[in-house]
């Protein structure tokens, strides 16, 4: 055998590993050289949305190439995860979620389509938006403690109302009734919308919704809110405590919203989207949005995005199988 034909496999794999870096650099430095299309997996209006689109907005400017916003709403969120997790790794179709399709939704379902964790990219965490305990103006408690001692003293009497079931609302509310040890009846709507109106009305007792939509209900004396699930006050609401200064130790819950790409994007492609997403972030116009919706800003790298994104999978996870929640 000649010895040289032992070499010539190595060589030759070395040759294609030179020649995929090359490809990924050369991609890299032209990226993007076409319109980028990002998915929000969800109706148009909502708080999702609305931060999606200006972040798209900033991205375009940023990135030189348009980056065009199209809702897959649909399932809870999960159908345009699946799409974006079968599309092709280029940093050409790219995901902006809030948090339930990847760290809540994926432990209702007895089976998905996508793996939250291994067929996605984290690109950046863009930010947190705490909920609100809100209660009927009728309700005879003025505080978290006057709530949970008439919860007590009444069990099952309680109703709490979600916009559907496995959402964030419901599983604050399970997460509330597991650390208090009080026992509420959920009540799940399909949407805050509806939800709410029934709280205002008195059908239902209590909600812990998205800061965006209880606030304006509570700033016009229609609802009130007795914690914010943040481990921080609001500037909006400084007289309204957060869960762990009302007595619920350990308490912290709410959403954020992060940009994703499917998985096997190069890491070039994701460091250029990442840097771009922080600088985004600093922008006026940006903060002053998401600060109305009572959500703060974030940022950070791919890793840290990373791991707070699987603490928060694996927090949820515990719960959604504490409580026994199904998306039946």
């Amino acid at each position: 055998m000649n010895p040289m034909k032992k070499f010539r496999w190595p060589a030759a794999l070395a040759l294609a590993a030179c020649a995929l870096l090359g490809a990924a650099t050369v991609h890299a430095s032209t990226y993007p050289s076409r319109p980028i299309k990002l998915i929000i997996p969800y109706a148009v209006g909502g708080s999702t949305d609305q931060t999606g689109r200006l972040m798209a907005k900033s991205l375009s400017e940023r990135l030189g190439q348009a980056v065009v916003v199209e809702n897959r709403a649909g399932a809870g969120g999960t159908l345009g995860q699946d799409f974006v997790a079968k599309a092709s790794a280029d940093g050409y179709t790219l995901l902006f979620s809030a948090a339930g399709p990847l760290t809540v939704t994926p432990h209702t379902y007895a089976k998905l389509s996508y793996d939250p964790v291994k067929s996605f990219e984290p690109i950046a965490l863009v930010a947190t938006q705490p909920l609100l305990l809100a209660v009927k103006p009728g309700l005879k408690a003025d505080s978290v403690a006057e709530l949970i001692a008439q919860a007590k003293a009444n069990p099952g009497k309680l109703s709490y109302g979600s916009f559907g079931n496995g959402s964030a609302a419901h599983l604050a509310g399970e997460y509330f009734k597991t650390l208090t040890g009080v026992d509420m009846v959920h009540v799940p709507y399909k949407g805050s919308g509806p939800a709410l109106v029934d709280l205002v009305a008195g059908q239902i007792d209590l909600m812990f919704d998205v800061f965006s939509t209880s606030a304006p209900l509570v700033k016009a004396g229609k609802l009130r809110a007795l914690a914010i699930t943040s481990t921080e006050r609001s500037p909006q609401f400084p007289q309204v405590p957060t869960m762990q200064q009302a007595g619920v130790a350990g308490f912290e819950a709410g959403t954020w919203f992060g940009l994703l790409a499917p998985a096997g994007t190069p890491r070039p492609v994701i460091d250029k989207l990442s840097a771009a997403v922080n600088a985004a972030l600093g922008e006026k116009e940006l903060q002053e949005t998401l600060a109305s919706q009572g959500a703060s800003v974030r940022g950070g790298t791919p890793e840290q995005f990373r791991s707070y994104f699987l603490a928060e999978y694996d927090k949820w996870g515990r719960i959604v199988k504490s409580a026994g929640v199904t998306a039946d």
